[in-house]
């Protein structure tokens, strides 16, 4: 797996606000250090205190920019509080990037209710939370954008995860209404749809609480999963898994300037898994 350069290629974040949920862990940690490494003053949210004091100490020098701040997407209450707490810090707010999420596989007949409500309040419910509490700050802000994460799973059948590929189709269907209704406002929405992607969603190792869940059920038929296999070849995952950073630096681009004329849209991460 490619570990992140931590070398500042780019320039893009200086002067620049971002909030980014799921900042304990995973793609999330991984684009809290992208956009601190570009300059930017970053609030990283999430709902586990070891993983933001896991992204503070790797982001080393960059950590003077940096503030952590404990919020439960999938409550109101402490997205309302969380994105006040941000904001205030920040002064204001540029960039939202809602990375997030958490996936609960089995058998579809074994899934109980409270496990597929689960996935859709922290991931679909809690994006949308993120969002509305963040749009004032963001109206007021500088070039504003929110990224969004979808999934290979919401356009591409992957077994065992209906619940998952539920709440990510409904977070790309409501990314493309938000870029609509925002367009003339100057506020872009765009969504990623990561896959094949090691992180703590999907090898299980996080630290971030949102972001770890059951693995696939025991008696997986795991030839259903054939098709979904990378055809670049990258690190030494037994998987041909990317690392999170993939999905960063596409990230840092979306909600950068040079991505001014792109909204109402998604870029796939996968490796040309469904090529």
């Amino acid at each position: 797996m490619h570990a992140m350069s931590t070398t500042k290629i780019l320039n893009r974040y200086e002067g620049r606000r971002a909030l980014v949920t799921g900042g304990g862990s995973g793609i999330g940690q991984a684009t809290v250090l992208r956009l601190l490494a570009e300059g930017g003053s970053v609030v990283a949210a999430d709902v586990s205190e070891a993983g933001l004091a896991d992204t503070e100490a790797k982001a080393g020098e960059n950590a003077a920019r940096l503030t952590k701040v404990l919020v439960n997407i999938a409550d109101e209450e402490s997205v309302k509080a969380g994105v006040a707490e941000a904001t205030a810090a920040l002064g204001g707010l540029d960039v939202l990037v809602n990375a997030a999420g958490i996936l609960r596989s089995g058998h579809t007949q074994d899934v109980t209710l409270a496990d597929f409500n689960q996935v859709i309040q922290v991931n679909l419910v809690g994006t949308f939370l993120m969002i509305r509490e963040s749009l004032p700050a963001l109206l007021e802000g500088d070039e504003p954008a929110v990224v969004n994460f979808s999934s290979t799973a919401q356009n591409f059948a992957h077994p065992y995860m209906a619940a998952y590929a539920a709440s990510k189709g409904g977070i790309q269907s409501m990314t493309h209404a938000l870029a609509m209704e925002f367009s003339k406002q100057g506020v872009r929405f765009t969504s990623v749809q990561p896959g094949s992607i090691s992180s703590g969603m999907t090898d299980g190792s996080g630290q971030a609480k949102q972001s770890v869940g059951p693995g696939l059920p025991e008696d997986a038929d795991m030839a259903l999963f054939q098709k979904t296999a990378p055809m670049l070849q990258v690190g030494t995952s037994p998987f041909n898994f990317a690392g999170p950073d993939a999905v960063a630096a596409v990230v840092a681009m979306l909600a950068s300037h040079d991505g001014y004329f792109i909204t109402g849209t998604e870029v796939r991460i996968d490796g040309g898994s469904h090529m």
